[in-house]
């Protein structure tokens, strides 16, 4: 006789928009490919059980896909009700295919990834554990860097003062954007920053795909002599070729992978040895299941990790890669959760909270402007 299981009863989605303090630019904007951002679609699917149990999930979109996001996911949402939730796999599986008709990454994967990490946030709650040690963590902090305060609309005064603010708050390593189409004002800001934090402080700059192959070659000669932990984005995120060729004749680390939307997809990045850094994000390849199999890629393949964006999530899902990662600290996602991540000496702490530790704030609420609550 089976013995009896729990199943999916209820599911509430909603999508809400973020705004940001100020519009945001990186290379994409100073190339007219995109338009400063201003704010970020969050979708979160909070699942609950016929026995009470609940489940928080979220994937984003940032400048464009919200609302389509959100279709998406309240489409394929009644494939889940009735099921058991503890099946992640097999549900990741059954809703892939409720969508498949509009492929197996993109917007369809992104809107899934919401419901995959509300599954594996209830798995964890039910067990009384964190996220990261339902997965096993291999560590209780994780290294950590700020990108906020280095966006290429910040003048190079305030750039300085981030950086420094960054470091005192305890965060270990400061992440620059380049690729503005003055190649002399990136190697200036690099040398600045370098200069106010010392030779031995963490720092990485971020192209964001802006550079082609001649340029992406000057520049990486010109930046091996700051000292850098990596190169992010120096080239178009398909351009795998390009990324290998790069990353087989400098010494200086090449990061990419952020926007890549499948596990299929890293694994072509993987096998052409286009990173030394991958960087998956949770939310863009799916949630946490595809995540989990692109970790085991890269471990195989002796990558370093350092997922993109998302730290609420990601500082639990890097706690629990073998090799020692970096989680990119953004503040911005901090209005929409009761809780903090706590920061000191470089390092993030990893929540102990049983699951994700996450709950949403009034301002969350007030910023939604769809839901849909799917029932038995």
């Amino acid at each position: 006789m089976s013995a009896p299981t729990d199943r999916i009863a209820r599911i509430a989605l909603s999508s809400c928009y973020l705004p940001l303090a100020h519009p945001i630019s990186d290379a994409k904007v100073l190339t007219g490919r995109q338009k400063p951002m201003t704010e970020i679609a969050m979708l979160f699917a909070e699942i609950e059980t016929e026995e009470g149990q609940q489940g928080l999930g979220f994937s984003y979109a940032k400048r464009a896909g919200g609302p389509g996001q959100f279709a998406h996911a309240r489409e394929i949402a009644p494939a889940l009700i009735g099921e058991d939730p503890s099946d992640i796999a097999r549900l990741w599986d059954k809703l892939c295919w409720a969508g498949a008709s509009v492929g197996r990454s993109g917007m369809a994967t992104q809107a899934i990834g919401a419901f995959d990490v509300a599954l594996w946030d209830l798995k964890a709650r039910r067990a009384g554990l964190s996220l990261a040690k339902l997965l096993g963590a291999h560590r209780d902090t994780v290294a950590c860097y700020n990108t906020s305060g280095g966006f290429l609309h910040t003048p190079l005064d305030q750039l300085l003062v981030n950086a420094q603010a960054s470091r005192a708050r305890g965060i270990g390593g400061i992440k620059l954007k380049v690729g503005q189409p003055d190649r002399a004002l990136d190697i200036r800001r690099v040398a600045a920053v370098r200069e106010a934090l010392g030779d031995a402080a963490p720092l990485m700059v971020d192209a964001n795909q802006q550079w082609d192959r001649p340029t992406a070659q000057r520049m990486c000669r010109t930046f091996e002599d700051f000292n850098l932990v990596w190169i992010e984005e120096p080239l178009d995120a398909y351009d795998h070729e390009g990324h290998a060729a790069l990353a087989a004749q400098f010494d200086t680390p090449i990061a990419t992978g952020e926007m890549l939307t499948s596990a299929a997809e890293h694994w072509d990045l993987i096998r052409h040895r286009a990173a030394d850094y991958l960087m998956p994000d949770g939310p863009r390849v799916g949630g946490i299941t595809p995540f989990l199999k692109v970790a085991a890629l890269a471990e195989h393949a002796g990558l370093m990790l350092a997922p993109h964006f998302a730290m609420e999530l990601h500082v639990h899902l890097a706690a629990a890669y073998p090799r020692e990662p970096w989680v990119e600290h953004f503040e911005w996602l901090e209005p929409l959760f009761n809780e903090r991540i706590e920061i000191a000496d470089g390092r993030m702490r990893v929540p102990t909270r049983p699951g994700l530790g996450l709950s949403l704030t009034e301002k969350a609420r007030a910023w939604t402007r769809e839901r849909a609550v799917i029932t038995l």
